[in-house]
């Protein structure tokens, strides 16, 4: 009896033994299938409720590019010949929140090109991870298409962050001057709110993705824009997007995991460097940003220019959208950094107090 077991047990062992090997020898001389086409989810442009909000034609010049990971709407607006700027919106609001600025820098002779980010507004949304290196090479690809070899650079919060890894990454593309408004790059972990950082984990994503939970958000987003006598366009557009866009809200959360939010602090001292000129514009108010990040960057690249807006908040192009256009106005077309700045001041800020400077490079408005 124990031999019957014993010879039992090794014809197991032999057994498991052969398929082991069988399996270990497949895995080693199997081929894999095709890599499957890339996912690409829907834009604005299949949201009819969005159109009278935010349409296509918001800006003029409009157009759309394919590129690798999908189609890419942008607008190029001011004289052909103008010197040429692109602006970089954040996280959330797509080109929209340009809208007080972008007409003020075309209006001054400037070559304005706007556009929308992976998964936002009017862009496609691929089913990619939201790194540095999508954004960048998104903005590459665009200049590429419109016949674009340099250019300056103005991002806002999000965008920013993509605009110093962009100047850093591809330096013979930047025509010398990079203002950076409300810029996030280096946020820290602690000032990131525990309710994103839940909603941005990767199983929250995955449950919000079932189409029984979209419908439910597609329902609550309808009745309360019912509610609703008067409507504020932004905040309307980043509610129909998180509502009818089926990937938008996974492109934040990867964004904000993965992306240009922080860990960019190498990007920064990188252009510390180089010979571009570096403007920062940031509120005291601002608590999606806090106004201690503006500060970390001025560490981080020691050239860089300063401009402190009090009371300002996040939606700083917004609420002080004549500051910040007068700021980059001046900034883009001259050539002494710290005149610019002083000029600012007095021209906007007569009964503003200086507080202390660092070799020009601090100005309250």
């Amino acid at each position: 009896m124990p031999g019957r077991r014993r010879r039992r047990l090794a014809q197991v062992s032999l057994l498991t033994a052969g398929v082991f090997s069988v399996c270990l020898l497949y895995l080693l001389i199997s081929f894999p299938y095709p890599p499957a086409p890339p996912v690409v989810h829907a834009s604005l442009s299949t949201v009819p409720q969005a159109w009278s909000v935010y349409p296509e034609d918001f800006y003029p010049g409009g157009a759309y590019v394919s590129l690798p990971h999908g189609r890419v709407r942008y607008w190029l607006m001011g004289p052909e010949d103008g010197d040429k700027v692109v602006l970089i919106h954040g996280l959330s609001i797509p080109a929209i929140v340009w809208k007080n600025v972008a007409p003020v820098l075309a209006s001054h002779g400037y070559r304005v090109l706007l556009y929308d980010l992976y998964g936002r507004g009017y862009s496609d949304a691929p089913r990619l991870t939201y790194d540095v290196s999508l954004y960048t090479t998104q903005l590459a690809l665009l200049m590429q298409h419109v016949h674009w070899d340099n250019v300056r650079i103005v991002g806002l919060s999000m965008g920013g962050g993509i605009a110093a890894a962009f100047a850093t990454q591809f330096p013979h593309l930047v025509n010398g001057k990079v203002a950076l408004v409300a810029s996030a790059g280096v946020v820290e972990d602690c000032d990131i709110s525990r309710t994103a950082k839940i909603m941005s984990s990767p199983l929250i994503q995955s449950v919000s993705s079932l189409p029984p939970f979209q419908h439910y958000m597609r329902r609550l987003a309808n009745s309360s824009s019912l509610s609703q006598t008067t409507i504020d366009p932004i905040q309307e557009i980043v509610r129909l997007q998180s509502a009818h866009l089926p990937y938008f809200n996974a492109a934040v959360a990867s964004s904000l995991r993965d992306g240009p939010v922080r860990g960019l602090e190498n990007s920064f001292t990188t252009l510390s460097s180089s010979s571009i000129q570096i403007l920062l514009v940031h509120g005291t108010a601002d608590k999606t940003v806090p106004y201690k990040y503006a500060s970390k960057i001025l560490t981080l690249v020691p050239h860089a220019h300063l401009l402190t807006i009090d009371g300002a908040g996040h939606d700083i192009i917004v609420t002080h959208a004549t500051h910040v256009s007068d700021a980059l106005v001046q900034f883009l077309s001259t050539k002494n950094l710290i005149h610019t700045l002083t000029l600012t001041h007095t021209l906007q800020s007569q009964c503003q107090p200086l507080p202390p400077t660092r070799n020009g490079q601090h100005v309250l408005v």
